[in-house]
């Protein structure tokens, strides 16, 4: 008795370990493009290499007019002979969000950069808005190993001002993790 109830004890804790491993994600490019200059504009909008393996994502735009009616879009693209949508074709009012965080789509995307931006707070939204040292990724749903695209498009009032655009690799490969 004592003996299966240690290797079935043996055998969850293999499970969990090997499930438990984290996915490799490197951003490879970022784009920020300013559609309206006289409400947004970017100072920067960069990727900083750390190693091989380890980039991190710095923005560092400002609001020039207070933003109180803002919509995002959020899509995710994957590359097969272009970039195709993959999973995500999603449109929410970002200040309700803000508000009462009720979204779980939205959430998932939230939650990876809430540490470490300037946003983190109602409607209005200006002067001076910043992500920093954006490195750490954890995707909470399983994906297919390949080259994605996370298209953010912002709208003030009804108006597209700018969009964001994060290029990424996503590799679900258990030992990766060990080799980096």
């Amino acid at each position: 008795m004592n003996i299966k109830l240690l290797s079935l004890g043996l055998f969850l804790f293999a499970i969990f370990l090997v499930g438990s491993e984290a996915p490799f994600v490197k951003m490879t490019n970022a784009k920020c493009l300013s559609y309206n200059k006289s409400w947004v504009q970017f100072h920067y909008c960069r990727l900083k290499a750390y190693s091989r393996n380890k980039t991190s994502l710095n923005v560092n735009a400002t609001f020039l007019e207070p933003a109180n009616n803002i919509h995002l879009r959020l899509k995710l693209m994957k590359r097969a002979n272009g970039y195709k949508p993959f999973l995500w074709d999603y449109e929410f009012d970002a200040c309700e969000f803000m508000r009462k965080r009720n979204q779980p789509v939205v959430k998932m995307v939230w939650n990876l950069i809430k540490d470490v931006s300037t946003v983190n707070h109602t409607c209005p939204y200006v002067g001076l808005q910043t992500v920093s040292d954006f490195h750490r990724i954890e995707v909470p749903l399983p994906m297919p190993s390949g080259e994605y695209l996370l298209l953010l498009n912002w709208t003030f009032d009804g108006k597209p001002q700018f969009a964001t655009n994060v290029y990424f690799n996503f590799l679900e490969d258990v030992w990766v993790k060990s080799r980096t």
